[in-house]
Formats: structure tokens, sequence, C-alpha cells
């Protein structure tokens, strides 16, 4: 049975966003239902939402409804998540002290679902000490509170109080809906994302890691009700809502992050593309092209794995990633078994639909007594199925 989602959009410029929000949804195969205040119709009109959701868009508490049901209520009932995608002070206000004087706050108020607010107005507005207080208060009362974004908004001022961005509350969402306790009670740590290893001031050393695959990991924990540390290097992702984020550039740093947070974990999922060697020594200045030849000099960089692999307790899970252009298997095996593995996800960088930049992967999950061949899929069905694996492996050992 589908889940329905029930977006309640109220009278800001950010309305628009809403409906790309609708489709997201409904695409990812989600009922979602669609409240609109008066004062939202006058940014978007009902009729986009209907032709996305084939659903009437509620609007007014006195429309006649065909089988005489009490529409608000029916639909709070049925609700398994109600957001309010974007939150104006007004409507925050009015859900904070309980004051149903429309569709949309009548229906919240009768919900007893997640609750999950997503405000956007004008930076003064939104800093303002009554709405900070009525958020608070939001809060107290268990609703989930997305907070605004900072930038430039739609009335020129440059401050707090962009809605979040669609994808990060479209994850949230989603995240909360289909949130599975396999992993409730279990520390999961994942690291993600290429290191950088600095020549000078201007100049660095990196590979071609964009870090989804780490990130998908995450996200994947995060949906089957893990604890999760997420250790990145420099990336263009959002880091994954609930997850406690560490954001690191070098290999040293990454080492040391690690370090730092792996003996309380239970599994420990090495995605990261992490850099073998730096430069013996970074210039203080930018390097001059005063010659046709430059020689450096490198040296290598602590292994995390193997350093893993060699403290890591009986109860913890190990998993390390091996990406090849040649003889995958072979020294995806070696890998395992040198670095102390419990299992390695083994990948050809010229398979297609695997390596860097794609949002799919094409695996091969090497075990110390088999090895699994997977389909195609994508990184987050990838993440969780590594996630199943190392879980059905805990168990078992046990």
């Amino acid at each position: 049975m589908k889940k329905t989602i029930v977006l309640g959009v109220t009278g800001g410029i950010a309305a628009f966003k809403a409906a790309q929000l609708t489709s997201n949804f409904i695409k990812k195969g989600y009922d979602v239902e669609v409240i609109m205040t008066q004062n939202a119709t006058e940014f978007i009109t009902p009729l986009t939402f209907e032709s996305l959701t084939k659903h009437n868009v509620m609007i007014s508490t006195f429309e006649k409804v065909a089988d005489r049901s009490v529409k608000h209520i029916s639909i709070a009932q049925r609700a398994d998540i109600f957001l309010i995608v974007p939150a104006t002070a007004n409507v925050i206000a009015k859900v904070a002290h309980g004051i149903a004087d429309d569709m949309l706050t009548t229906t919240f108020l009768a919900a007893t679902c997640k609750k999950i607010i997503c405000p956007a107005m004008n930076t003064n507005m939104y800093e303002n000490p009554i709405t900070q207080n009525n958020l608070d208060l939001c809060r107290s009362y268990g609703y989930d509170i997305l907070e605004p974004a900072s930038g430039l908004l739609a009335c020129g001022d440059v401050g707090k109080g962009k809605l979040e961005d669609i994808s990060v509350i479209e994850n949230y969402v989603i995240q909360q809906l289909e949130q599975k306790p396999l992993l409730k009670g279990k520390k999961v740590l994942v690291s993600a994302g290429p290191t950088q290893e600095a020549l000078d001031p201007v100049r660095y050393l990196t590979n071609h890691s964009t870090g989804k695959m780490g990130y998908e990991i995450a996200q994947a924990a995060l949906d089957m009700g893990a604890d999760v540390t997420l250790v990145s290097g420099p990336t263009n992702l959002t880091p994954p809502k609930g997850a406690h984020f560490i954001s690191v550039t070098s290999a040293c740093d990454m080492f040391e992050a690690i370090k730092d947070e792996f003996e309380s974990q239970d599994f420990i999922i090495k995605a990261a593309a992490v850099g073998d060697y730096r430069p013996e020594f970074v210039a203080p200045d930018k390097i001059k092209k005063d010659n046709d030849v430059l020689e450096l000099r490198f040296v290598k960089n602590k292994d995390i794995l193997a350093y893993l692999g060699a403290h890591k307790k009986e109860s913890q899970m190990l998993c390390g990633f091996a990406m090849e252009t040649q003889n995958l298997i072979e020294n995806a095996t070696k890998k395992l078994q040198k670095k102390n593995c419990d299992m390695i996800v083994a990948n050809n960088l010229r398979v297609e639909g695997a390596g860097f930049a794609t949002d799919t992967n094409v695996a091969t999950f090497i075990h110390k007594d088999h090895i699994e061949t997977l389909e195609k899929m994508s990184k987050y069905e990838l993440g969780k199925k590594i996630l199943l694996t190392l879980l059905d492996k805990q168990q078992k050992e046990r």
C-alpha cells in the first residue's frame, strides 16, 4: 500500500518549489495530498498540483466532499507524514499556538503522524525573536524543523531565509518514511570522497572521486535506523541529514578522524578514494614554471584500511573498496587478505555503469570464502546491499 504524504503549501514566493517536490514524491511511488492556503494560490495555481497528484487540492475547510466524510479528519488519519513547504511566519505562528482557522492548520492540528516544517521568509522575519520562539515551541511539540538556507532572497536581501534545497527536503522525508529498524542501535562509520594532497598554496593532487558511493551508503544506513558518522573528503554533495558529518582534506586528516571514531563503531565502510602518496615537502609559495621538468618527491600516506584491519575488534565488521582497471578479482582478494577485511566491494573502472561520477555501480563482493557478483544497480541500492550483508555476517559470527 502506498504511503501518503500530506503537503501543505503556504503563501510564500518559494511555493513554486513545492511543485517539483510533489513531482519527485510521485515519481518515487508515494501518494501525495496537497493542501494550500488561500494566499498560496496567489503564487501557484491548484491545477498544477492536481495535475501532478491526480487529487483535488484542498483549500477551504467547507468544501463539499462526495463521500460526506469530514475531509480534514480523513486526510489527517491517512497521512504517514505531514510537511509544510514553504512555511511562512504566519502559518508557523498558527501551528505553534494551535490556531486552526483554515484547511491546512485544521488538518495539521488533527494529524498524529510525523510533522515537518520548512520555513522560508525574509531574513528579518525569520530572525525575529517571535518567529524563533514559535519555532522553538514547534520543536518542543516534536515537529521537525528543516532550517532555511542563507543567500540572496527574492526580496533582494541577503541572509538566512531561503527554503532548504528541495533534494535535502526530499531525502529527509523519505528517510523518515522508509526508516527500517534493521540497524537500530548500530553505529556505522563511512568514509567518502577523494583526498587532496597539497603541493603548494595553490595546487594539490587528488583523484576523480565525487563521493557519491559513500554518501549513498551513509543515507541507506540512516534509512535503516543506524547512528551514522560520515568522514568525507572535499565534494560538492550535501551531507545526509541526521549523519554526524566530519569534513577532512588530506589522507592524514582522514586517518586521524577515522582513528578517533572507529573504536565505538559496529560497521566501518571505507568507500573513500584515499591518496596513497603525498609530497615530501609542501612548497611555502606557488611553484613557478622556471624549468621544463618539475621533479617532486613523494612519501607514502598511512594505510587507513590496514590500520583498521589490524586494530578492529572481533565484533566489528570492516568493509573496504577496491577499484581496479585489470585483474579485479585477484587484486581485490589480495586486498581482503592483506588488510584483514571482512568484505571487499570490488568494481572495474572500465565496466559501463561503474566508476566515478555515476549514479550506478557494478560491484563484486569478495568474501573470505566466496565471491558474489552483482548486477548493475543504483549506488543507494548497493549501499543497502552492503549493509545487509555486513549485518548478516555479524549475526552469523556471534
